[in-house]
């Protein structure tokens, strides 16, 4: 009976099936948008007033200025930075991205393989065969022709061709398998050489202890001295404790970024008052900017926190160093005491991945922040499906107008209709999912992720399910209760018609999905490469407050928390409709194809890296690729149940068992690097800092390592020094950053160029000592 009513779906869906000219309708808006796009930002490039836009990476690594006079060949398109962006070898990403950067463009191209060698087995074999041979004999006009006899819902039931399907299944399956081997064999090689290499990381001498027990006689400093001293006397080194950051912390980090947004004119002057004209009331008045003398008065030396006000700004949480890795890794690993909620360690983070604010939250409190969290995603995921029906509801146009009669007079143009069915549901999705990634990052900070990668990281996993449930299984719910009303909540919710409900639901929704590649896919690689927000930025900076020292408007690390998840997602639309629907996989491999060329260029040119996580983004790529694998193979498994191919059905049994067991055998095999750092690797970095004497100075630097209230002063002066470093390049090198010679070093000789001692006045300079106490 269940058959009989799903194959009765089928029939009724071809009726209100998007056709051919609706998709290549969307295929044809979006490609125009790309291509005006693509060719946008050719041009915006080359404006030597938008360098700090597109080459920010480079910016932060040379000083420069630029050639103002205007020359016609800027205005022209070009296709150059694909070029460069294809002959950038993978050392040199890796040394501009780190080993992350280097891991994406990995899932980049496993994907373009993988949907390579799915487009060449199933458009070629698997798509004649559901076009020719299906239940749809009498063909319409090409353009007319529903999207429906594409997919496999066109075969008919027993039909003795389903073996090619099975077959292109375990063609797909087995080469995945064996590029997944390799890809987590070489990362794994990668990871361990990022961890030989950072000889010199003081996060592998520290360890974060938190939870420190609160004593009425003496401050938290005092007692954990005594604890290390007692317990690790032979390892302990020093510690430096964490203060709570409130309000003082938050005019300090308004001030600098004030001074460097004034900093050009602050360096020209010695001493006193200046007034700068503002671009909002033109002029010097009484309204506009000024700034003050940063010179710190007579009472320099004196800071207004004694040793009662130190202790009550003290948090229940410190920075432990030891005087070897391997004895900072055990204690990281080891539990401190008989109660688990006190003496809390962990691996620090390097100084400048510490998410400092975190780290005065309470231990105690963070299981109850995990479960809200968990509470606040379950609802927000409840409140999605609200734009998940709306924009489902609009692919089924015709019914809508049955329902809604006002709608018929809008539907009767039929590019019109074309434009709503097919490209207006996936635009309105897109711009509901943009609000995704950011709320996700509220959560992952309220978490507790004690430094800025692991927020990331934590965010990007959150995403990553998120669109997989709201994307696919959501979309597809919504379809099947959309055009199958009658179906009753008891066969929803009955396990056994899952992958019967998904084998029909997948293939019907299947034009839904392609629409989504084309606009959250092509259209979203053309945002990424314009950079709307920065670019806005950097016009108010320039016209409103009229300032043109590029080294104020700020730089950015890479999104990894929201296109890893994209890139996983179509990903999954690739496995799972490859055999169903393969009409999707020409739009995928595109796609993929160019997200090659836009990333590697974002990472050669834009995005700065200021933490890494060492390749810990590979085992969420790698997990997520085995559950799309999986999925594909139930969903098949429930299609050669409808179809009654009892052969096909019982050769995908084995495939599954298979594909867990290779799983299995990687996550024994590779994933425990991910999770921990091998002792021998560390004992053996000791040993050879000690034989070569590097373990004294090592010692004396994590001293000033990390630094809480200065860590911003710190950076700005560190990444100033290091480009008037740069500056020693000469003129050639530097303008081979751009397209063109309009760049040059900003100062004709090698000279090091320095900022004031102070950004902020006596109140820096007081937290300082405060800190140094």
């Amino acid at each position: 009976m269940t058959t009989h009513f799903l194959m009765f779906s089928v029939s009724r869906c071809s009726e209100t099936e998007m056709d051919v000219s609706s998709l290549l309708t969307s295929a044809a808006i979006n490609t125009a948008v790309c291509v005006a796009f693509f060719s946008l930002y050719s041009v915006l490039r080359k404006q030597p007033s938008l360098l700090s836009v597109y080459f920010g990476q480079r910016l932060s690594q040379v000083r420069l200025k630029r050639h103002d006079p205007f020359c016609f060949e800027r205005l022209v398109p070009s296709a150059s930075w694909i070029v460069k962006a294809w002959e950038a070898s993978e050392d040199e990403l890796y040394a501009i991205g780190g080993v992350d950067a280097v891991v994406f463009l990995r899932a980049v191209v496993f994907s373009v393989r993988i949907l390579t060698v799915a487009g060449i087995i199933c458009l070629f074999l698997v798509l004649p065969l559901n076009y020719n041979f299906g239940i749809e004999m009498e063909h319409k006009q090409f353009p007319d022709e529903p999207l429906n006899v594409f997919t496999i819902g066109n075969v008919k039931e027993g039909s003795r061709w389903l073996w090619a399907h099975c077959l292109a299944l375990y063609i797909i399956t087995c080469c995945a398998c064996i590029l997944l081997y390799f890809e987590y064999k070489n990362i794994t090689k990668m990871r361990l050489a990022y961890i030989t290499s950072s000889v010199s990381h003081p996060s592998h001498f520290t360890v974060l202890v938190r939870a420190i027990p609160w004593s009425r006689e003496e401050a938290y400093s005092d007692t954990l001295t005594k604890f290390f001293t007692n317990y690790y006397s032979s390892s302990y080194l020093l510690h430096q404790m964490i203060y709570q950051s409130g309000a003082v912390q938050k005019l300090m980090s308004d001030a600098e970024k004030m001074y460097k947004i004034l900093k050009t004119t602050a360096m020209e002057q010695s001493c006193g008052s200046k007034f700068i004209r503002c671009g909002f009331c033109g002029g010097t008045n009484a309204a506009s900017f000024k700034i003050l003398s940063i010179e710190p008065e007579s009472s320099k030396g004196r800071s207004s926190f004694d040793g009662s006000d130190t202790r009550k700004k003290e948090c229940g949480a410190a920075l432990v160093f030891f005087r070897t890795r391997y004895a900072a890794l055990v204690a990281s690993e080891v539990l401190q005491a008989p109660n688990p909620m006190s003496w809390v360690t962990d691996s620090a983070p390097e100084p400048r991945d510490v998410y400092w604010s975190n780290l005065c939250v309470p231990y105690r409190l963070l299981w109850i922040r995990k479960i809200a969290v968990l509470v606040a995603s379950i609802l927000f995921v409840i409140f999605f499906l609200i734009p998940v029906v709306f924009t489902q509801s609009l692919v089924h146009f015709e019914k809508l107008k049955k329902i809604f009669p006002f709608l018929r007079d809008i539907g009767q143009r039929k590019f019109v209709e074309q434009v709503i069915t097919g490209y207006l549901p996936s635009v309105i999705f897109m711009i509901f999912l943009y609000f995704v990634p950011p709320l996700m990052m509220v959560f992952s900070t309220l978490e507790g992720s004690i430094s800025r990668s692991s927020r990331k990281r934590s965010t990007c996993i959150k995403v990553t399910y998120f669109v997989i449930w709201n994307v696919f299984f959501a979309n597809i719910l919504t379809e099947t209760a959309i055009d199958h009303y009658q179906i009753s909540i008891m066969k929803l919710g009955d396990p056994k018609n899952i992958p019967n409900l998904l084998a029909k639901a997948v293939p019907s929704s299947a034009t839904f999905f392609m629409t989504y590649v084309l606009t959250s896919g092509w259209a979203s690689l053309s945002v990424e490469l314009i950079q709307p927000f920065p670019l806005v930025c950097n016009l108010f900076y320039r016209f409103i407050l009229q300032n043109k020292d590029e080294t104020t408007y700020g730089t950015y690390t890479f999104p990894y928390h929201t296109e890893v998840p994209r890139v996983l997602l179509f990903g999954l639309l690739g496995f799972t409709c490859s055999t169903l629907a393969p009409l999707i996989l020409p739009f995928l491999l595109v796609y993929f194809v160019l997200a090659y060329f836009v990333y590697r260029n974002q990472i050669l040119n834009v995005y700065v890296t200021k933490y890494q996580t060492g390749g810990l983004y590979w085992p969420v790529v790698h997990n997520t690729t085995i559950f799309s694998l999986v999925l594909t193979q139930i969903i098949a498994l429930g299609v050669f149940g409808i179809k009654e191919s009892s052969v096909a059905l019982s050769f995908t049994i084995p495939l599954i068992v298979c594909t867990l067991l290779f799983n299995e055998y990687c996550r024994q095999r590779f994933h425990p690097v991910f999770r921990k750092i091998p002792a021998k690797i560390i004992i053996e970095m000791d040993r050879q800092d000690e034989h070569c004497g590097r373990m004294e100075e090592i010692h004396q630097k994590l001293q000033s390592a990390y630094c809480q209230f200065t860590s911003r002063s710190n950076g700005l002066q560190e990444t100033v020094e290091q480009n008037s470093h740069a500056c020693e390049l000469d003129n050639t090198e530097i303008g081979n950053i751009c397209m063109h010679e309009d760049l040059e070093d900003v100062t004709p000789g090698k000279r090091t160029i320095r900022l004031p001692g102070s950004l902020v006045g006596r109140a820096h300079l007081e937290l300082g000592e405060m800190h140094n106490k």
